[in-house]
C-alpha cells in the first residue's frame, strides 16, 4: 500500500549523519523493491544489519507436487490437516505455481527465532486466533478476519496470544498490491474502493531492543531456509519512514460492491499479485431487480484457476462444504452453483456467507499432502439427486 508513514527517531536529511547519544553513528539501511525503483523505506539501525556472527543451511522448503491425472473440480479438507509446528515450520501447503503457493496453519508451538521471506510479499488470513506479529517496523495486533501483508524482507515473529491459531497462507513471487482500478495516479484509494486507507492498521508503535545475546533469523531463498545468528537482537530500529511496512485489513471492514443484477466476481477483488488476485467474499445484500437470480451463473474460467476458502456460514452456491474447506474449479471446465441452489436463492434478500477467494491465471499444481484431505466425491456433486 503506498503511502507515507515514519516512527521513532529519524535525522532530517536522507543519507546523512545520525548520532547515537553517546556519539556513535546510527546505521542506515534503505530497503526497497524492484532494486531502486519500487517503493521503498529507510531504518536506522543500533547495529549493522550486515554484522552476522555465522551462518548455515537450515533445512530445504520444497513442495512436492502431484501430475493431474484428470481435469476435475477438487475439495479439500483443511481442518482434516493435524496442528502442529510453529507459525512458519507449521505451514502446510495446499497447492501452487510458480506466482503463489497457499497453505493452512494451525501452529502449536511459539517462534523461538525471527523469520523473513526473500522470495516476495505474504499474506497471512487470520481464521481463528488473537496474537502479534511483531516486526522489524513495529507491531500489530491480529484478530479473526484479519488479511497480514507482510512485505518480502520484512523480518518478523507471530506470537499467538492464547489459544490455537489457524491461518491461511499466501506466499507470492512478488508483490502484493490493492487492486490498481481502485487507486488515482498517485496511489490514493479512490471513492468507489471497497476499503480505504483508514481501514489499514499500520505499525503506530516502534520497540527498540539494543540488549545482546545470541538471535537467529530465518532467511527463505529458493525454497530453502537459511539460519543467520546475530550477537544482537534484529529489532534495534531506533527509526523508519518510507512507503514499505507491514500492514492488516480486516475482511469485515470490506464494503460489499452490490447491484440490480448479479456482480460478477472481480467487485469482490481485495488483493492483487503476480498473475493472481485475491477477493473476499462477505456478508451482503442480494441483487434487487424484481427477477433477480442472486446465485452466481454457470461459467467457464478459461483462462483463471479459481480457489475459494469457507471461512463461516453457508455459502449460498454450494453444498457439502464447510467451514475450512478449499475448493479449486480449475481453468477450461465449467462451474456454478449446485443442484437446487439456484432455485434456493430466488427471492433472498441477503446472504451471510464469508471466504476467500484466490483466482490464478496460470494453472495451479495439487500437492501430495492435499490428496489426503481431498472429497474424492465432490466432482461428481453436480449430478442431481435421485428421488
Amino acid at each position: 500500500m503506498t503511502f507515507y508513514h515514519r516512527l521513532g527517531e529519524i535525522p532530517a536529511k536522507r543519507h546523512t549523519t545520525f548520532y547515537k547519544p553517546d556519539g556513535q553513528l546510527y546505521y542506515e539501511q534503505v530497503m526497497g523493491t524492484k532494486g531502486f525503483s519500487g517503493i521503498q523505506s529507510i531504518l536506522y539501525h543500533h547495529h549493522a544489519p550486515t554484522q552476522v556472527s555465522s551462518v548455515k543451511r537450515f533445512a530445504e522448503m520444497k513442495i512436492e507436487y502431484v501430475d493431474r491425472e484428470v481435469l476435475s473440480h477438487q475439495h479439500f479438507l483443511t481442518f482434516d490437516l493435524p496442528a502442529g509446528g510453529d507459525p512458519i515450520l507449521g505451514r502446510q501447503y495446499v497447492m501452487g505455481n510458480d506466482d503463489l503457493v497457499v497453505g493452512v496453519c494451525r501452529p502449536t508451538e511459539k517462534m523461538n527465532y525471527f523469520y523473513r521471506n526473500s522470495e516476495g510479499d505474504e499474506l497471512i488470513f487470520v481464521h481463528e486466533g488473537e496474537g502479534e506479529l511483531q516486526t522489524i517496523f513495529g507491531t500489530l495486533q491480529y484478530k479473526p478476519g484479519d488479511y497480514l501483508v507482510i512485505p518480502i524482507g520484512t523480518t518478523y515473529r507471530i506470537e499467538p496470544k492464547g489459544g490455537v491459531p489457524r491461518f491461511l497462507v499466501i506466499e507470492a513471487q512478488n508483490e502484493i498490491v490493492s487492486p490498481k482500478r481502485y487507486r488515482n495516479e498517485h496511489g490514493q484509494l479512490l471513492e468507489h474502493s471497497p476499503f480505504c486507507e483508514r481501514d489499514l492498521r499500520i505499525p503506530m508503535k516502534l520497540e527498540t531492543f539494543i540488549e545482546s545475546g545470541k538471535y537467529e533469523v530465518r532467511v527463505k531463498q529458493n525454497q530453502t531456509l537459511y539460519s543467520y545468528f546475530f550477537d544482537f537482537h534484529p529489532f534495534d530500529v531506533v527509526g523508519w519512514d518510507g512507503y514499505l511496512f507491514p500492514y492488516a485489513l480486516s475482511i469485515h471492514d470490506f464494503e460489499p460492491i452490490t447491484g440490480r443484477l448479479h456482480q460478477p466476481p472481480p467487485v469482490h477483488q481485495t488483493f492483487s499479485g503476480p498473475n493472481f488476485v485475491i477477493c473476499s467474499f462477505v456478508p451482503r445484500l442480494y441483487d434487487y431487480h424484481p427477477n433477480a437470480i442472486p446465485a452466481p451463473y454457470f461459467h467457464s474460467n478459461v483462462e483463471s484457476d479459481e480457489v475459494l476458502y469457507y471461512v463461516d456460514k453457508n455459502f449460498m452456491s454450494r453444498k457439502g462444504v464447510t467451514e475450512g474447506s478449499l475448493t479449486l474449479h480449475p481453468m477450461g471446465i465449467p462451474h456454478g452453483p449446485h443442484p437446487g441452489k439456484i432455485e434456493d436463492s430466488i427471492g433472498k434478500r441477503e446472504t451471510k456467507e464469508l471466504a476467500v477467494m484466490i483466482d490464478t491465471f496460470r494453472p495451479l499444481q495439487v500437492t501430495k499432502q492435499a490428496l489426503a484431505i481431498e472429497d474424492i466425491h465432490y466432482m461428481s456433486s453436480w449430478l442431481p439427486v435421485e428421488e
